[in-house]
């Protein structure tokens, strides 16, 4: 059979816009023009030699594209689609969601008095073409046929012929289609999903110079995997809210979407749904199996190091290997008591990391693992946000879901992990201890390694996320009327509140103590060849900049011999020593003006034949590159 475009293709695609179902589309085949990536979709112009139409292929067909499947000037089969309206624009947009592969790029574009051959894709003028009889080749196995004459046809013919050959199943089929998330776009109109609730977040109440309300949002997931974030307002909140269970599945529609907000999202989707009061939600009854449960993308822990104060939230597994008993926090913001727990979990890198449950999470889940806690259970924990605090902590949100003993491979490959090897190994927290050769930022202190005047002179580093460099710099400066330390609680490590009489109050452990004891959070100027650069140094990297713990500096800043100053002193030792940093870059706004923030993450002393050896070797790649 011959390979070709379909005649009349664009206008079997504008006649039937929406089709219910795949059965309903006819042998259409287009010709790829301009195709060129957008975000993580491609774009192209679809052709059958007469007309044009632009079009997309979602996201899932990208990876066709980068597999060099479907190329610029090939042809693909149209399994399944949807041609939306442009407002803005007044023109039609077809939206490719399945589709195979029937040709590779052809020498040029098909044009109407152009036919293609099936041995070897030839392209041939019209006249040489136009045969009168039927010739068959037997050596290639290809039978030529006289050229047709072409009836143009309006859009409503060929609709009413579509219809006409669709067998009664068919056109008796459901009276609306069911979407797949990934076709929906903010310019489409009507649409109907079949969804799971795959994860549900609290109600939450805010005020703001609107008045106040009430919020809360549920994550979707349909059946090809595909998830989307649905955010509910004021009467939809509280009309949906005892309606969306977390597990079941629903046919939803009359909703709205818009481009996605990614600092606030959770799932990986170019858009985000509204629901109002007017949206429709309708449970689908005997039809969970066909929608798949929460997916996790579980992340080691001795990897989440790239992953501090990033916007990106991660999944974990682990063994509880501690639960702490449940504290009060008091919000700055709103002086509202709220309960923690802090629970840490190790997995098979031999690391550990604490996690941070609140409110539901950490009175029930938490007090579930408290229970078991001897019997070492296996947590998997869904959309944590990774911090600094301590090194590398994570914290579970509104919308995270904790699953205790999962029926996973995951679970229980680290089970036999665990009982075989893991209680009797030797653990360490994935943030303490970090040398030139131990990870902070996912590589060592010799790998990207940069020059300051690199990091000082891009402003865009850590917009999206942090990103690490290693560095060898001198402390050039050390300013001694900073505020160097903080008081800290002995037991958590938090910062406590003195009390007059009474020591010191921890909000967090709940109790008075008469001592405390202090803990570095300093800045400090550093320079290499390039330029200099100010930094935070938190207390574990502040000891081994100034040699000694905050304690120590403290008693040094009382003592006053002479016109000599022990204090000051100490600080102006500590500078022009050479060292190696692992640091963070994220960058913030104060002002509407741009900031970097460099925090250092490690730091070691030069180690002078590694150092030679580094050096060594960049000699060497400088002469192979010239």
């Amino acid at each position: 059979m011959a390979k070709r475009v379909s005649p009349d293709a664009i206008s079997s695609l504008l006649a039937n816009p929406s089709p219910d179902s795949s059965s309903e589309v006819r042998e259409i085949v287009v010709q790829v023009l301009d195709l060129k990536p957008t975000g993580s979709k491609y774009m192209f112009t679809a052709s059958d030699g007469k007309m044009k139409l632009k079009a997309l292929l979602q996201s899932s067909l990208s990876s066709e594209v980068l597999s060099g499947n479907i190329q610029n000037l090939g042809l693909i089969r149209i399994l399944d689609y949807t041609v939306n309206d442009i407002p803005t624009k007044s023109e039609k947009f077809l939206i490719v969601i399945k589709c195979e592969v029937v040709s590779a790029a052809l020498e040029a574009e098909v044009k109407a008095d152009v036919k293609i051959e099936e041995s070897g894709n030839i392209l041939k003028p019209k006249q040489e073409m136009d045969i009168k009889s039927e010739v068959k080749n037997d050596a290639l196995g290809i039978i030529l046929k006289p050229k047709q004459e072409v009836v143009a046809k309006s859009a409503a013919q060929i609709m009413h012929e579509q219809n006409g050959n669709m067998a009664p199943a068919a056109r008796l089929a459901m009276t609306r289609r069911v979407h797949p998330l990934v076709s929906l776009n903010p310019y489409q109109g009507n649409w109907t999903i079949k969804v799971r609730v795959t994860s549900k977040g609290n109600m939450r109440t805010y005020k703001n110079a609107r008045g106040e309300g009430c919020v809360f949002n549920v994550e979707l997931t349909d059946e090809d995997g595909t998830q989307i974030q649905a955010t509910m307002f004021n009467e939809a909140a509280r009309k949906f809210y005892d309606k969306f269970q977390l597990g079941k599945v629903y046919y939803i529609s009359k909703g709205t979407l818009k481009v996605a907000n990614k600092q606030f999202m959770t799932v990986h989707n170019d858009y985000e749904m509204t629901l109002n009061e007017n949206s429709e939600v309708e449970e689908a009854s005997n039809e969970a199996a066909f929608i798949p449960e929460t997916k996790f993308n579980f992340v080691p822990i001795d990897q989440l190091c790239p992953y501090v104060n990033s916007k990106e939230l991660v999944d974990v597994i682990g063994v509880v290997q501690n639960v702490s008993p449940t504290m009060s926090i008091r919000r700055k913001i709103n002086n509202e008591t709220i309960p923690k727990r802090d629970i840490t979990i190790a997995d098979e890198t031999k690391k550990t990391v604490v996690v941070s449950l609140w409110n539901e999470l950490a009175t029930n889940v938490g007090q579930e693992l408290l229970d078991i806690s001897d019997k070492s259970p296996i947590v998997a924990i869904k959309s944590l946000k990774v911090g600094d605090f301590q090194g590398v902590t994570l914290s579970a949100l509104s919308k995270s879901i904790v699953v205790v003993n999962p029926e996973t491979p995951e679970s229980k490959k680290l089970r036999s992990w665990y009982d075989a090897e893991g209680k009797e190994a030797s653990l360490a927290s994935v943030g303490a201890g970090m040398t030139p050769t131990t990870n902070s930022g996912g590589r060592s202190m010799y790998s990207d390694r940069v020059l300051l005047s690199h990091i000082t002179g891009n402003l865009s580093l850590g917009e999206d996320k942090p990103v690490f460099f290693s560095i060898r710099a001198y402390i050039s400066l050390i300013k001694p009327d900073q505020s160097m330390w903080y008081r800290a609680c002995k037991t958590c490590n938090k910062k406590v509140t003195e009390v007059i009489g009474s020591g010191y109050c921890c909000e967090v452990c709940q109790k008075y103590d008469n001592e405390c004891s202090l803990r570095y959070i300093m800045v400090a100027k550093v320079s290499d060849a390039s330029g200099e650069a100010w930094v935070s140094a938190f207390n574990e990297q502040a000891e081994k900049i100034i040699g000694c713990s905050a304690d120590e500096l403290d008693k040094l800043k009382s003592q006053q011999e002479g016109k000599t100053n022990p204090f000051e002193l100490k600080l102006k030792t500590a500078t022009w020593v050479p060292h190696l940093f692992r640091v963070s870059v994220t960058t913030n706004e104060y002002n509407s003006e741009k900031r970097q923030r460099i925090t250092v993450r490690a730091v070691a002393p030069i180690d002078f034949a590694a150092e030679s050896r580094f050096l060594l070797e960049d000699i060497l790649k400088m002469k192979a590159s010239q």
